[in-house]
């Protein structure tokens, strides 16, 4: 049956605008995405398959263009408009957190961090610099490295710092592994980031573990 023949009250983009796109399940969110279903088989029962073929809304999201193009239904045209809502999202967040003050907006810090860093492949050390007021003046990728690890400077932070005029920093790394517990190595680049940062007045408010789940907050665990 296609989906206009449907009650009004269980059509997607109708749900959407009477109960707002909370109440929608993945795959309904992804039909209004698609838009339009394939012979045989509307949207929100081709978006079923998609999600049952890729695993996940997250891995689907997140593939690679070749992986994404051979799914049923989708094509180059579909993976541009994808890139082009997630490059949005990025930037709404991006513009939110620069407008307002970090530490009264944790929640937005750690979305906005894990949307920069959950799906890396390889670990990714980085910095979001603030100024005197906690606003964001940028957010930096420092460091890359394998799989499980990434060598981190703290010299190279404090020139960072000091080239952008930051007066706090928040520093995040990713766990490709999906486990978020920080590492006894993680603690002890934390404590000499914080030494060398000290020395130029410039305090670390955070640091944050990306990983599958909730992000690790240094702060919230009294480490710093």
């Amino acid at each position: 049956m296609a989906i206009c023949d449907w009650p009004e009250d269980e059509r997607p983009r109708e749900k959407l605008l009477q109960r707002g796109a909370g109440a929608l399940s993945d795959a309904e969110l992804l039909a209004i995405f698609l838009r339009t279903g394939v012979a045989g088989c509307n949207a929100i029962e081709l978006a079923r398959q998609l999600l049952q073929e890729f695993g996940s809304l997250r891995a689907l999201l997140g593939a690679e263009q070749q992986r994404f193009c051979q799914g049923h239904g989708l094509g180059p045209a579909k993976y541009v408009q994808l890139q082009a809502v997630l490059e949005m999202s990025n930037r709404y967040l991006s513009e939110c957190l620069q407008r307002g003050d970090a530490l009264t907006s944790p929640q937005l810090v750690k979305r906005y961090l894990q949307f920069q860093l959950r799906d890396r492949p390889r670990e990714v050390f980085a910095i979001l610099l603030l100024d005197n007021q906690h606003r964001v003046i940028r957010f930096c990728e420092l460091f890359f490295g394998t799989i499980d690890a990434a060598s981190v400077y703290p010299r190279e932070i404090v020139k960072t710092v000091l080239k952008h005029n930051a007066a706090a920093a928040i520093l995040c790394h990713n766990h490709p592994s999906g486990v978020a517990e920080p590492s006894h190595a993680d603690r002890h680049i934390t404590e000499r980031i914080c030494d060398a940062l000290r020395l130029i007045d410039v305090r670390v408010l955070d640091h944050f573990v990306i990983g599958d789940g909730e992000p690790i907050s240094f702060a919230e665990r009294g480490w710093l």
